[in-house]
């Protein structure tokens, strides 16, 4: 079954369609990336993704059932960090993980095993004690990424994971996406990295002026100019529709 089936979204703020008509599916076990432009509409898509944000047409389906009809045990099966790591300022690194634990069911006692396991994975020892507002950007991303993965989702959304992670850090998140599907997880991930993109991704979907506007195949080592000739032949063929 489907993890998630965005069909036909659409978005509009004002005169602006931030989403255009965009479709896209995530099955079990894929590695999904979207890639685009800042503005694009890839963040506003995933917050419809997760109820977030309302589309004024179209339709989102968790497992299959529509997302308007997904009880809490459905949303549970879920991890998503979409706009900014999760992760609450005055609450200790060990404490957010466990409390994210916590909100998804797992008892006290496993949720404090969890936090010490992910803070040893993600190399968070030196702050687990610290409170996240301190924390840099990256252990940020760390600390969030801990906090939606943690329970083992069966689908897990990621908007810009990589924002602020240095080297050890893409190649920890990178590490925590591919065990994710490898043990039947559906993953959408969004990303500016088009080189990590196109080491892990299954399934790599340009998203351009709020739709998808073409597929890459992974493992192209011209993946960035790729990508921008496809943008830029969508600019191109707009202007002369616009023009006709």
């Amino acid at each position: 079954m489907t993890a998630l089936a965005l069909t036909d979204a659409i978005k509009r703020y004002g005169e602006l369609r931030a989403v255009n008509g965009l479709s896209l599916a995530v099955e079990p076990g894929e590695i999904h990336a979207i890639i685009g432009l800042n503005g694009a509409g890839k963040t506003t898509a995933m917050k419809a993704m997760v109820g977030h944000t309302a589309l004024d047409a179209g339709s989102v389906s968790l497992f299959g059932v529509p997302l308007a009809n997904t009880a809490a045990a459905q949303l549970a099966r879920i991890g998503f960090a979409i706009d900014q790591p999760f992760g609450y300022p005055e609450l200790s690194v060990r404490d957010n993980i466990a409390f994210a634990a916590r909100l998804h069911g797992i008892d006290q006692s496993s949720a404090l095993a969890q936090a010490a396991q992910w803070i040893e994975r993600l190399e968070l020892g030196r702050w687990s004690h610290a409170p996240a507002r301190g924390l840099s950007l990256g252990n940020r991303q760390r600390l969030g990424l801990a906090c939606v993965a943690g329970h083992r989702p069966e689908l897990l959304i990621l908007d810009e994971p990589t924002n602020a992670l240095d080297p050890s850090g893409v190649l920890l998140l990178r590490d925590v996406i591919v065990e994710a599907a490898s043990r039947g997880a559906g993953v959408l991930v969004s990303s500016h990295h088009l080189d990590e993109v196109s080491r892990i991704a299954h399934r790599i979907t340009v998203v351009h002026a709020g739709q998808v506007v073409a597929s890459l195949e992974p493992g192209q080592v011209d993946l960035e100019r790729r990508f921008f000739e496809v943008v830029r032949a969508w600019d191109a063929d707009h202007r002369e529709q616009e023009a006709a």
